[in-house]
């Protein structure tokens, strides 16, 4: 029975020893696992790092060259339609209408000296003041008055209207443009207002 109990053993122990090799065997395997998906991981994390930088690059591409597009669009858009109110309305309202270009040295209306421009129309000698833009925001109507009053003290001519006309208009723009007692036509049925002399 004593020879019995020490196969056992002897048994057990060697079984014991497998076990401890196969376990041994499997923590480095799993190690090694880990370690593989560690670098996995870091090289998947790097290359979507990677891929997010270009596509912030190509978003910031794309809105400069929308950007850049608008505003063309938005200058030509704006030169047609001054071209042709001022064709109308040198033809049909007896007006004259001129672009005022004047040096700012002082840089009363940006801050710096600059250029200023604006479109007058004139009629018996009574000047109204017009900005024609794509858009209109609550600082662009601050720099209106500001030119309006640059032209006002600087050619020693009282301005009696001042007009913004424009399809796009900030609702904080509009709201400033009331206070400074200037008018917003945006859409047709504000021309209807328009009272000439």
């Amino acid at each position: 029975m004593n020879r019995k109990w020490e196969e056992l053993r002897r048994e057990n122990v060697r079984l014991w020893q497998e076990f401890q090799e196969l376990k041994k065997e499997s923590d480095q395997r799993w190690e090694e696992m880990n370690r593989r998906w560690e670098e996995l991981k870091k090289e998947s994390d790097r290359r979507w790092e990677e891929m997010l930088k270009e596509v912030r690059r190509v978003d910031r591409r794309i809105d400069r060259t929308i950007g850049a597009l608008g505003a063309r669009w938005g200058l030509y858009s704006e030169h047609a339609f001054r071209e042709a109110l001022a064709e109308i309305l040198s033809e049909f309202g007896g007006f004259k209408v001129s672009r005022y270009l004047a040096y700012d040295e002082t840089g009363q209306v940006f801050g710096h000296p600059d250029q200023v421009e604006i479109d007058l129309l004139i009629k018996d000698g009574r000047v109204w003041v017009a900005e024609l833009k794509s858009s209109v925001s609550k600082a662009e109507v601050y720099a209106f008055e500001r030119k309006v009053r640059f032209y006002e003290e600087k050619e020693g001519q009282k301005v009696e209207r001042r007009l913004i006309i424009s399809p796009m208009v900030d609702p904080e723009a509009r709201k400033v443009a009331e206070k400074l007692g200037i008018q917003i036509f945006a859409q047709p049925e504000d021309l209807e207002e328009v009272q000439v002399f």
